[in-house]
């Protein structure tokens, strides 16, 4: 598993100049009209959610990448710290937030925060580290912390629909280049049953379009 993780941090170190043209779905990454409306919708969803749930006070953000909910989270929030593994990715993150180059396998937060918040990176921990995450994520937080997380939902998307064997996945680069990546899409119910002992309440749903799961909760 350490030799996937270390192929899977290389792959987003390689992808970060393209990551962007996923999200807003540019070059290879782009839509039929109407499966991009559907996309553009969930977006709009997932980003209105977040908003709903009114990050405040000091965030943490794990997994924070080039910047695109980093950016949102500035705008809510008194403080963001940015944590990425991969410093060629923090460097497209231009949110004003204090950047953090770690290890999320390794790191450990010297401080606690108010709420911390992770997309499209729960999907990427493997089954082996989930509950180690999870502690990670507990002891940065404060007694009456918050947790929100966004990612993509058990169904897939339609632009990764890369070769998979049981939890990992290929996949390629713009110039064909293949990175075996963890890719593990729980559900919105699993979740919650296997956060409960590990104590925390998380409420979460599927966008109208099926292409995100999102939502949050606290500390039990």
């Amino acid at each position: 598993m350490s030799d996937v993780l270390s192929e899977q941090k290389r792959y987003y170190a390689e992808r970060a100049p393209e990551y962007d043209d996923w999200w807003y779905r540019r070059g290879r990454y782009e839509l039929e009209p109407e499966e991009l409306a559907r996309w553009q919708a969930d977006v709009a969803e997932a980003q209105a959610a977040l908003d709903a749930f009114e990050p405040r006070g000091s965030v943490l953000e794990l997994a924070a990448g080039t910047g695109i909910w980093t950016r949102r989270l500035v705008r809510l929030a008194d403080r963001v710290v940015a944590v990425d593994a991969n410093p060629e990715t923090l460097a497209l993150n231009t949110a004003d937030a204090e950047h953090v180059v770690a290890d999320l396998f390794a790191w450990r937060a010297e401080e606690q925060f108010d709420l911390c918040f992770f997309s499209f990176w729960l999907s990427h921990v493997p089954e082996e580290r989930f509950e180690e995450f999870w502690a990670t994520v507990r002891a940065a937080l404060k007694p009456d912390g918050r947790v929100f997380l966004v990612d993509n939902a058990a169904r897939g998307e339609p632009t990764h629909a890369w070769p998979r064997d049981g939890e990992h996945e290929t996949r390629t680069l713009a110039d064909g280049r293949a990175f075996t990546i963890v890719k593990t899409r729980r559900t919105g119910e699993q979740l919650r049953a296997r956060l409960a002992p590990l104590g925390f309440e998380l409420d979460l749903r599927v966008t109208a379009n099926g292409h995100f799961l999102v939502g949050g909760g606290a500390r039990t």
